[in-house]
């Protein structure tokens, strides 16, 4: 098995995927924690839905590079569902519903009217459920991922304290003059950078699970802010480095494989979790 693998790597799309699903993994965890505390966890799955119709006009209109369309739209998309849920007659979890329905199907419409591929289904479904392939990546790819990925990380850790301020008491962060709007608005934006960068690894309905399952498992076993934030960073990573090697070996979906070994280590910091909590008692 070893030897397999080694001989895999020597593959650069290969080493592509590795880099690109830890680069993912790294920065849907951070966010993650963040949005599960503020109970807007769904904003991941509104907006993966955003992106996939943005790929499929993207994709009509036969763009060279999708990113053109895609982010910028996604962008938007966390803009308004961010003002739209401060409204009092839409509430935040309905306007994620009302967006996210709206955009898939749109996608799904424009696909089956306009395209001309021979495969309408396969692409639909390597859309939302991610590549079957690792194939897929470029080295242009996994460039811009890295670079936007570490501005992802430099924007987290220079304001880790206004996250944290207005992921716990946004009131309280209000009042001591801190602009929670605007960090709020930040958040959304870099939530929003993720799900495009996710798109070709996991798919379009399972990124959301890169976002909460991590950081669901280290409240398993922690309770600070910053100790939750580095569990969820570390297994978030290592479930990904694990998810793609096993599809490497096994010949099974990328993104499909990931979130069942994150759905895995849930439900092993979850025991870990209880045997923790009666060995205290």
């Amino acid at each position: 098995m070893i030897d397999k693998l080694g001989m895999y790597l020597a593959f650069p799309f290969v080493r592509y995927a590795l880099i690109v699903g830890v680069l993912i993994a790294l920065c849907s965890s951070l966010l993650g924690v963040t949005l599960v505390l503020k109970r807007f966890s769904f904003i991941g799955d509104g907006l993966s839905h955003v992106a996939f119709g943005a790929m499929a006009a993207a994709a009509v209109l036969n763009l060279t590079n999708e990113m053109l369309l895609v982010l910028p739209l996604t962008v938007l998309s966390a803009v308004l569902l961010l003002r739209t849920g401060r409204n009092a007659k839409i509430r935040g979890d309905a306007a994620i519903a009302m967006i996210s329905v709206s955009a898939l199907a749109f996608g799904y419409l424009i696909m089956n009217v306009f395209s001309t591929s021979s495969n309408l289904s396969g692409d639909v479904c390597s859309t939302l459920f991610g590549s079957t392939s690792i194939l897929t990546l470029t080295a242009k790819e996994v460039w811009l991922c890295a670079v936007l990925s570490v501005l992802v990380v430099v924007i987290f850790v220079l304001f880790y304290n206004k996250i944290f301020a207005v992921t716990f008491d946004e009131d309280f962060a209000k009042a001591t003059g801190t602009r929670a709007e605007m960090y709020n608005l930040l958040i959304a934006v870099v939530v929003a950078v993720i799900i495009v960068l996710a798109m070709n690894l996991v798919g379009s309905l399972l990124i959301s699970a890169l976002v909460i399952f991590p950081a669901l498992s280290a409240m398993r076993l922690f309770r600070s802010f910053r100790g939750v934030t580095v569990c969820a960073a570390v297994l978030s990573v290592f479930c990904a480095l694990l998810g793609i090697v096993v599809s490497i070996l096994a010949g099974t979906p990328v993104g499909s494989t990931i979130v069942a070994v994150d759905a895995a280590a849930f439900a092993v910091c979850s025991l870990a979790g209880l045997v923790k909590g009666g060995v205290r008692k």
